[in-house]
């Protein structure tokens, strides 16, 4: 018995909150969004219903139309509402204490990011207690083509998906495309990505995913690892990408990614 046929759930069902939930839940799906008679057919339902649904939700601001090309996509409404408290609140605090061991423990930088569209965006920053820091500015907003966290962000999409998403930033480029899969399958393969920074001269970044619910990719940890002339005392490059493997997958258990996600650790 599915859940829709569960007696104990009819009792208390709302038709016109599911088919709104319905289409929010398509829509994030749609990276170029969709014509109403596709969300009706998607959704098995008329274009009378789903066209009343949508005028409300462009009303409140969730849902836009795009006139010329009469497709209906998410507005930034739902990424607002999610940073007034759970998750990303909840990501945060979570991530920072693990964040600030890290640091300390290894002499480097640290930064959590999410998704932002064609964007990944710091919504964590921690630097390294040493003199000499490299770091990304809490807030700061870089296309996920040029980043070994949007590789980690976007390894569990469709190549298609990766590219239909870097390609609406204007920055975009077949070249850029090309290293960032390469970088998007050392996630998959490893677990971890290392790459050098498209910014920044002789930094490495380092990146792991952190998982959520289900398994989901949630957020994105990275350490721009640089090599001191003078501290030969810091943990080298290897030990760097161990113990930032190790955190990422604390993180994850701790926001509910639980034991049965497995993230692989295999050395690069």
């Amino acid at each position: 018995m599915t859940k829709a046929d569960d007696p104990k759930l009819e009792k208390y069902s709302a038709p016109a909150l599911s088919k709104g939930l319905d289409i929010l839940e398509l829509l994030a799906g749609q990276s170029s969004g969709l014509k109403k008679t596709e969300v009706a057919h998607a959704l098995n339902r008329t274009v009378n219903e789903i066209y009343r649904m949508l005028a409300v939700l462009v009303s409140r601001g969730y849902v836009m139309l795009e006139e010329e090309s009469e497709r209906y996509s998410l507005t930034m409404r739902m990424f607002e509402l999610s940073h007034r408290f759970p998750p990303t609140n909840r990501l945060t605090t979570v991530a920072g204490p693990v964040m600030e061991e890290v640091a300390h423990e290894l002499n480097q930088s640290l930064h959590l990011a999410i998704q932002n569209g064609p964007e990944i965006l710091v919504i964590g920053q921690v630097d390294s207690p040493g003199n000499n820091i490299t770091a990304v500015r809490l807030g700061a907003r870089v296309p996920l083509v040029f980043t070994s966290s949007g590789a980690c962000l976007l390894h569990q999409r469709s190549a298609k998906e990766r590219r239909e998403i870097c390609e609406r930033h204007d920055a975009f480029n077949v070249d850029a495309q090309q290293t960032f899969e390469k970088a998007v399958a050392q996630v998959q393969n490893d677990g971890i990505c290392e790459s050098p920074s498209s910014v920044i001269q002789g930094v490495i970044n380092l990146s792991v995913p952190i998982l959520g619910f289900g398994g989901d990719v949630t957020a994105a940890l990275t350490i721009p690892y640089v090599q001191r002339l003078h501290h030969t005392t810091d943990p080298d490059l290897q030990a760097c990408k161990n113990l930032l493997i190790e955190a990422g997958k604390n993180i994850s258990e701790k926001i509910g990614a639980g034991a049965t996600v497995e993230m692989s650790g295999k050395d690069t």
